[in-house]
């Protein structure tokens, strides 16, 4: 009998220093949140460099071209204030056109098991001779956005968004939004010319 009172007597300290322990203020979990970016409004400037072609790109970005490119025409366009890069890559065709677009069609879809999903686009622009694709590509992918450029006859560049940073589109998509506008613009903007 002693044992029951004695064992009814520590289960109610028990009780009340459980209840007297929940009686404060309990932390809360914080939502999850996200850098704030403050994205400057865009505006562009004409571009041409030692390459077959010209262009526009945003004030904010800026050309870094590879020290060694031999034939080729190839560089990045940085965003740094968006830890972002357009990889721009240019080959002269060699009767091989099909070729890199069959090349630009599978980096696009290597990122296909991440990828919830993928919109193509069709450029045509006969009047400056410029054809092509861009690529939109949904979920935790390394390259969101990608495109090819092409005159059909000599001319073959293309270009794949990469940012330094954890692939959450969550926390990306404001600043994929301005590049994809950027890159958007370019791609409108774009000319084939002579070196």
């Amino acid at each position: 009998m002693k044992q029951d009172v004695r064992t009814r007597f520590a289960f109610l300290i028990f009780i009340s220093l459980v209840l007297y322990g929940c009686g404060g203020d309990l932390p809360t979990p914080k939502p999850v949140g996200y850098f704030r970016l403050d994205i400057p409004e865009p505006s562009y400037v004409q571009k041409n460099p030692d390459c077959p072609f010209r262009f526009e790109i945003s004030q904010h970005s800026r050309l870094e071209f590879f020290a060694d490119r031999g034939e080729y025409c190839w560089f990045d366009i940085n965003y740094p204030q968006l830890n972002a890069k357009v990889h721009i890559t240019y080959k002269p065709l060699k009767e091989n056109l099909g070729g890199h677009i069959e090349h630009a069609r599978s980096m696009v879809y290597e990122h296909q098991i991440k990828a919830s999903g993928i919109t193509s686009k069709v450029i045509n622009r006969p009047d400056s001779k410029v054809y092509g694709l861009t690529y939109s590509l949904d979920g935790q992918v390394a390259s969101p956005y990608q495109f090819y450029l092409t005159d059909s006859t000599g001319h073959f560049l293309r270009g794949s968004l990469y940012f330094e940073a954890r692939p959450n589109p969550d926390s990306l998509q404001p600043a994929l939004d301005y590049v994809k506008r950027d890159m958007e613009y370019f791609i409108d903007h774009f000319e084939w010319s002579e070196k």
